[in-house]
């Protein structure tokens, strides 16, 4: 299993563990939602689970449970400024497809 955090993603992962004493990563995973059947869900990964994948780039960590691996397995995870709007972006190899307003994705 790979999983990419770019520089742009890290610094703002830091930015946003700053604010959370006792987070020491992200927790990155996936849910059953919207019209093409997962979402990303992101999270403050405050314990790292026996079951959970830990993977580390330019000094962050990035906390995946055993489940959502599959569906990760390759994903680059990326911070961009687009305009007035700045969000998370993923880079899945595994997307067969995504919903039209870009909150959900098929595999």
């Amino acid at each position: 299993m790979t999983l990419t955090v770019t520089e742009s993603a890290a610094r703002q992962i830091n930015k946003q563990l700053a604010r959370r004493s006792d987070a020491i990563g992200l927790r990155l995973g996936v849910k059953k939602s919207g019209c093409s059947g997962f979402a990303y869900v992101i999270d403050y990964a405050d314990s790292v689970l026996p079951e959970d994948a830990v993977f580390e780039q330019h000094g962050v960590k990035v906390v995946v449970s055993q489940d959502a691996l599959p569906y990760l397995d390759g994903i680059e995870v990326d911070y961009r400024r687009e305009g007035l709007n700045e969000a998370y972006r993923f880079n899945n190899p595994n997307v067969k497809a995504s919903c039209g307003c870009g909150e959900s994705f098929t595999i």
